[in-house]
Parts: structure tokens; C-alpha cells; sequence
């Protein structure tokens, strides 16, 4: 459950995945900070698959910093805040991967919609403060 007052997302708590992803795509408001996130992560895959098949540990090694450096890029030039994986790793992870298949999808705009309607919340919330 959502404490009364929008924090840190390193100790809000949240009692569900489903709860906590809406919080997810408000910290990806912006269309450029998702795409960051999906280029990163096919990137670091691709870089990792690569790593596995040509047996080089440096590109394995080199996978995350190439996935969680774009996207933490994302979050500190473009969407002005600490990302979301600081406070909630395994959960991060999910509501990514989540994100992501709705970027394939075609669902950016439901994203969108998603990110406005978590941001009006924390908006209120924290005017009701």
C-alpha cells in the first residue's frame, strides 16, 4: 500500500506487483526515458547472448552496464529523477520487462496514459499532505 506522501522511491512500500506498477511507468513518463530502456536492454542482451556463444566474459560482464547504463542515463538527463531500481530491484526488473513487452506491443501511448494517471495520484497525494 501507498504511503500518504509521495517519497523516495528507495523506501516507499508497495504491497503488490500490480500496485507498484503503475508507480513504475510514472518514473518513465516520458516517452524518451521508455526508449532508452528498450534499446538498452535489447542492446545489453544482444551483447550478452554475444558473450555467451563467442565464450568472452567481458561481454557477459559487460551486458548490464550497457542495459542499466542507458536507462539510469534516462533517468538522470531526461526524466530528472533516481530510478525506480535504487528502492525496488526484483520488482524494477518486472515492471521493465512488462514495459517493454507493451512497447512491443504498440501500447507507448497506454504507457503514456499509465504515467499520467500515476503522476496525478502522487501529484494529489502530496497537495492532500
Amino acid at each position: 500500500m501507498q504511503t500518504s506522501e509521495p517519497q523516495d522511491p528507495a523506501v516507499q512500500q508497495f504491497a503488490s506487483f500490480d500496485e507498484f506498477f503503475p508507480y513504475y511507468v510514472g518514473q518513465h513518463s516520458k516517452p524518451a526515458t521508455r526508449w532508452f530502456h528498450f534499446a538498452g536492454t535489447h542492446l545489453g542482451a544482444m551483447v550478452g547472448v554475444t558473450g555467451i556463444i563467442r565464450r568472452k566474459p567481458a561481454l557477459l560482464g559487460a551486458a548490464p552496464v550497457i542495459s542499466y547504463g542507458l536507462a539510469w542515463f534516462s533517468h538522470f538527463t531526461i526524466e530528472k529523477n533516481k530510478p525506480a531500481t535504487f528502492g525496488h530491484p526484483l520488482w524494477s526488473a518486472r515492471g521493465d520487462f512488462k514495459m517493454l513487452a507493451m512497447m512491443w506491443q504498440g501500447r507507448d501511448a497506454e504507457l503514456t496514459r499509465i504515467a499520467e494517471d500515476a503522476r496525478r495520484f502522487t501529484v494529489h497525494e502530496g497537495a492532500a499532505a
